[in-house]
């Protein structure tokens, strides 16, 4: 699989063209996320071999490098390194599928490039301001936030996993409840001293605070298509996601499986790929 090297503003973008060579007349397929580098699509990707699918890594993470003199991940610079990917491929608007915070740069991408995507498909992208206690979720995501920077990796990321499954607006009552124990999610309690988790630290809140511009998303000529997982429920990316969409005027689809619902075995948070890559190409062709 080749991997490419793009210099952008700041930063040495690597991505991958897999299944088939870029060529004139056959739209690629760009499949995105954040924090999470390609490898993330390592199951979904070859369950589309007739197509030219390329993955990257943002900024900063994986293989991808930063000399911008940053550590924030913010949507608006994440999407001018999408945009010199897309246009460094050179065959003319792309698809893209874009996950969680990928799925906030999407939104960013289009914004700001409105001739680069035909389709795009955004799962369950985190924007708190799409939210009826968008306060009060800024509030939950600072105390995890806050929790992973006194107690280390395990204790953050018990919280985040107890803030991203709570049912409904953020309440009182989720504000009562003890700090989560690693040990119930089998994660580690001991504090290894690192604090620049790209998801727990702060580095990433500029995506969660990510205000669409739902004007120039109306505007521009690409087909946006909100996905949320069919396990979501009511928790905070799925209403963020349908959120998201009641901005601009439209429904969501539902995708099989969960948050990472297109991940595969090996991954420790397994869900549909099969089942899921068969929502996503029904939701690309419909787009013609």
């Amino acid at each position: 699989m080749p991997a490419y090297h793009l210099a952008t503003d700041g930063a040495d973008i690597v991505y991958d063209v897999q299944n088939q060579p870029v060529s004139d007349g056959v739209r690629p397929l760009l499949m995105i996320g954040q924090p999470m580098d390609a490898s993330g699509f390592s199951a979904l990707a070859p369950l589309f071999p007739e197509q030219t699918v390329v993955t990257y890594d943002p900024r900063g993470i994986g293989r991808s490098t930063r000399s911008d003199g940053s550590t924030e991940n913010r949507p608006e610079v994440q999407a001018g390194d999408v945009h010199a990917v897309i246009e460094a491929l050179g065959a003319g608007p792309v698809d893209l599928f874009a996950s969680s915070g990928g799925a906030v740069t999407a939104l960013a991408l289009v914004a700001a490039y409105p001739d680069d995507v035909v389709t795009l498909v955004a799962h369950e992208p985190p924007v708190i301001s799409a939210l009826p206690d968008a306060a009060a979720a800024a509030r939950a995501c600072d105390a995890m936030t806050e929790v992973y920077l006194s107690r280390g990796w395990g204790y953050g990321m018990a919280a985040f996993i107890a803030m991203t499954s709570w049912v409904g607006e953020f309440t009182e009552e989720f504000f009562g409840l003890p700090v989560a124990e690693p040990g119930q999610f089998g994660l580690p309690a001991e504090d290894d001293g690192r604090r620049d988790d790209p998801l727990l630290s702060e580095r990433s809140r500029p995506v969660i605070d990510y205000v669409p511009d739902v004007a120039a998303l109306n505007a521009a000529r690409t087909r946006v298509v909100v996905g949320v997982g069919e396990e979501t429920g009511d928790t905070f990316t799925a209403r963020t996601a349908r959120g998201v969409a009641a901005q601009l005027g439209s429904g969501v689809v539902m995708f099989p499986s969960h948050h990472g619902g297109f991940l595969g075995e090996g991954s420790g948070y397994a869900g549909q790929p099969e089942a899921f890559a068969r929502r996503l190409a029904a939701s690309l062709q419909a787009g013609g």
